[in-house]
């Protein structure tokens, strides 16, 4: 599983026995950490978070830095280490990306307020959050550009559901499936951690699906994915009376979301999230792609787990981090009702053909910031005024953007329904357009990150900030003339200092203060202080002068936090909206983007419908055609025709060739030309048809998993398992030599049943490329059968692979010759050269390998001299020749050669 395994650190079970003889200090940690047994627990300590016991010593150890020791609990030390506050988001991160929990224990109060309780008072302390990977609403911890998703599995009653938040953007998906769907299901969503009760953590049935997620798996009791109680949960954190509203839930989706709610309570440390009403995602609503295939596809992840080189980052043109999230989640999850897939590409194609409008439409989303990133922050009470900064930034460009389609609605036809429905959606309401004007006339342009800070809200919003600030301002002004009257009245040189501890004072040497110091009580000096060569004093008009600074000071930050406040709660309350707003940004700029893109490459709108078809005329792998491209070479296109009906063509076509001439980039170009279009893009071709596709299934390349004891070829087996146990007539499949893992008779055996059970049984669209060459025989013996060979050609004695995909079978496999220019020894290429012309010499299947001297291994050719061209062409001087004498030279020497 991918389950952490969390230190078990932190006092024993036992509270009562941890805090015997502990310091007061020392009972307030140990209580806290009781509360979170699994998690480091960042204590803060003035400047500092602290760490103790093993949690300083697993943070040592993972973040490199010093374990040191406070001094004793129960007579032994107490290890401890410590971060800075200020860098603590670095330390988090690299926390969390190594699958750790952590709580925050934050102080509750002002020092000054505990000292009032008495000297030995401790400084009341709280966890304010439990930080996991899912749980992420930092920036400094997110990737701008990526969905950063919580997930929770139930099943209930023989059905699987899989409820999704991002707690950052506030968005929750529910999709209720069976339970063989899970795996695809649940690595659509691509979560950074995943829920699950403690049954379901052990058990093996569920665990392909759950390792394939690639999130950290989190194990929860069951009680809390009971029906009733989950119910109550998601309810309360909606506050709702009941769920009707949101939808008929069925019972393993109600569970999965109780998961959900339970989680976000315990992290959250009770502040309630600003999320939307949970969406219900119909089972059919969307490709199925299982993880095997999507790691094959390389669709948003290249198999190193890079996003460069993979599809979405190849595609990807949008201008926004709310529109690369929009993109990544549309080609993650890929449609499967033609007349939506159609809805969406029609938007495409309304951009595309508007190309000073789509100019206009990025350029605006530019300048644009991520509201429902800031939205969601600010609801959990961690947002700064730069959040409010970027809410005003997008209503905004919301406004902006809505007004450049004025006048760019045909009377005829009108704008397509997704463009429409994102212009409604980018109309502010009065209380969104209130709070606009509110941030214009009130937030400054460039706001501090934190409140604390103040000095975000503008002169002239709030008269009494302005009072204050200017009593607090003009004071440097005041003192100034002070400090020059009591340099003037002692005769000596003084200077106003500050400091925590003794406010405002005047220091001077102490050579100079000889005198002051001899003056007595009658002296308007007041003596404060005695260093070393410093002395410092006060006077009665100082220490007045002081307190209204210091009051004036702390109550123009109390009205900047109070406005601060006002504002964060409005946003949180208009949270939906907001929302609503940022995802119409996001959907204009992938659809704008999809349309940059399809400019660029030449992509075309494909033919989406109902049907069995697969046609494409040529067609193009967009990932390889870009690096081909940048290489300056030219790519070759290719045609690919089925028909699951097998009426206009054959459903499953055998495609052989010699390695390196393109068979596995041919099916995956045409496997990703399926995902693009059913995700509402245009695609690499010259034109396209696609009945839609239900499932979409890959087992191309190797790979084995080792930790589960299973080779190469038991993955095979296991994925090709799957694939005939799922793929239905709607499918389409492409598969790389089955079969190869093992003895050839037995891998063509696998590979001929398992082309029948395709062809016979799951009636899918299949693509089945095999350098077993008796498959091809299945052309003449099933009905719906065709051969593709990718055709290469010898020249001079050299392979030329041409890329291009021909009717008919291939005659040989060219692997000697591949060999060759893989940089296999001479030697080696000769010995295997004439053990080929020996077997292929018996024609038949028992060709006598003990007749071959096999270990004879063939003699290394002699070192060759230089031949007679290149003896002559040594001879010659170039620079020595007339021209008509180097043209001689020239036929000389094409002659010997």
């Amino acid at each position: 599983m991918n389950a952490p395994a969390f230190p078990p650190s932190g006092p024993p079970p036992d509270i009562a026995a941890a805090l015997e003889g502990a310091t007061p200090f020392m009972a307030q940690y140990l209580t806290a950490k009781a509360g979170q047994p699994d998690a480091i627990l960042f204590f803060r300590m003035g400047d500092f978070y602290e760490l103790f016991f093993k949690d300083a010593e697993v943070a040592a150890a993972a973040l490199g830095i010093t374990l040191t020791k406070r001094g004793k609990h129960q007579g032994e030390d107490i290890p401890m280490a410590g971060v800075p506050v200020h860098a603590m988001d670095g330390y988090l991160a690299r926390l969390i990306r190594m699958g750790h929990k952590v709580a925050i224990c934050e102080q509750l109060e002002d020092p000054a307020e505990a000292k009032k309780r008495g000297s030995k008072a401790v400084v009341q302390r709280g966890v304010v959050r439990v930080v996991t990977p899912g749980t992420l609403t930092e920036d400094s911890l997110l990737d701008a550009r990526g969905a950063n998703r919580l997930a929770a599995v139930a099943l209930r009653r023989g059905r699987a559901a899989v409820a999704v938040v991002e707690l950052s953007s506030g968005a929750v998906d529910c999709v209720a499936c069976a339970p063989d769907d899970l795996g695809a299901t649940l690595a659509a969503f691509r979560p950074s951690e995943v829920l699950v009760t403690d049954r379901m953590f052990s058990d093996e049935a569920t665990r392909g699906a759950l390792d394939g997620s690639g999130g950290v798996v989190q194990a929860l009791a069951a009680a809390i994915a009971e029906p009733q109680a989950a119910r109550t949960r998601v309810e309360r954190l909606y506050g709702v009376a009941a769920l009707d509203g949101f939808g008929a839930f069925e019972e393993a989706e109600v569970s999965a979301l109780g998961l959900i709610a339970a989680y976000l309570e315990t992290t959250q440390a009770g502040k309630v999230p600003a999320l939307s009403p949970p969406r219900r995602l119909g089972e059919s609503g969307f490709l199925a792609i299982d993880p095997a295939t999507r790691a094959s596809l390389e669709i948003d992840r290249t198999q190193r787990g890079e996003r460069e080189g993979s599809l979405l980052a190849c595609i990807d043109r949008t201008v926004t981090s709310g529109g690369a999230r929009a993109l990544a989640e549309r080609i993650a999850r890929p449609l499967r009702d033609p007349l939506a897939i159609n809805e969406q590409l029609d938007a495409v194609e309304w951009l595309l053909e508007r190309r000073t409008l789509r100019r206009d439409v990025r350029e605006g989303l530019r300048a644009s910031s991520d509201v429902a990133r800031a939205v969601g922050r600010l609801a959990l009470g961690r947002g700064g005024p730069r959040d409010l900064a970027a809410i005003r930034a997008g209503l905004g460009i919301a406004e902006g953007i809505a007004g450049l389609f004025v006048g760019q609605v045909d009377p005829l036809t009108g704008q397509p329904r997704r463009i429409a429905l994102a212009l409604d959606r980018l109309t502010l309401s009065p209380d969104l357009a209130r709070l606009r004007v509110d941030l214009v006339e009130g937030l400054v342009e460039e706001p501090s990150h934190l409140a604390r800070d103040g000095g975000f809200v503008r002169p002239d919003y709030r008269p009494e900030l302005d009072a204050a600030r200017t009593l607090r301002d003009d004071s440097r002004k005041v003192i100034a003339e002070l400090e020059a009257r009591a340099a003037a009245e002692a005769g000596v040189a003084f200077k106003v200092k500050h400091n925590a501890v003794l406010g405002y004072f005047l220091e001077t040497s102490a050579k100079a203060a000889e005198g002051l110091l001899r003056a007595g009580p009658d002296s308007p000096f007041i003596h404060r202080q005695t260093l070393a060569s410093q002395v410092r004093f006060t006077t009665v008009e100082l220490s007045e002068l002081d307190a209204k600074i210091s009051q004036a000071g702390h109550r123009a930050l109390a009205i900047e936090n109070e406005t601060f406040e006002g504002w964060r709660r409005e946003a949180a309350r208009l949270a939906q909206p907001l929302q609503a707003v940022a995802e119409a940004l996001a959907e204009l700029d992938a659809h704008a983007a999809l349309a940059e893109w399809a400019e660029e490459v030449g992509a075309v709108r494909p033919v989406v419908d109902d049907t069995l078809v697969f046609a494409v005329e040529a067609g193009r792998h967009p990932v390889v055609e870009a690096a081909v491209k940048a290489a300056g070479d030219p790519y070759t296109p290719n045609d690919a025709r089925l028909d699951g009906s097998g009426q206009d063509c054959a459903r499953l076509a055998i495609v052989t060739g010699p390695n390196m001439a393109g068979k596995s980039t041919f099916l995956r170009q045409n496997a990703l030309l399926v995902i693009l279009a059913q995700a509402g893009a245009f695609v690499p071709a010259r034109s396209m048809r696609l009945g839609v596709v239900d499932r979409l299934f890959s087992r191309v390349g190797a790979g084995d998993d080792l930790a589960r004891g299973r080779s190469t070829f038991m993955m095979e087996m296991v994925e090709t398992a799957a694939i005939l146990t799922q793929a239905t007539p709607q499918s389409f499949v492409v598969l790389d030599e089955i079969g190869r893992g093992t003895a050839t008779y037995d891998g063509l055996a696998i590979a001929w049943a398992t082309a029948e059970a395709l062809h016979e049984t799951n009636r899918a669209r299949t693509l089945f490329a095999t350098h077993y060459h008796e498959l091809a025989q299945l052309e003449t013996r099933l009905d719906h059968v065709c051969n593709l060979s990718m055709v290469a050609r010898e020249w001079n004695g050299e392979l030329v692979f041409l890329h291009e995909a021909a009717p008919g079978a291939a005659d040989r496999s060219y692997g000697v010759q591949v060999a060759k220019l893989a940089g296999v020894p001479a030697s080696v290429v000769a010995r295997a050269r004439s053990v080929l012309e020996r077997l292929e010499g018996e024609k038949a299947a028992a060709a006598r390998l003990d007749d071959l001297p096999l270990f004879a291994v063939a003699e290394p050719e002699p070192p060759r001299g230089p031949s007679a061209a290149e003896t002559a062409l040594q001879s010659l001087d170039p620079d020595a020749l007339t021209p008509r004498e180097a043209l001689e030279a020239l036929y000389r020497l094409k002659a010997l050669i």
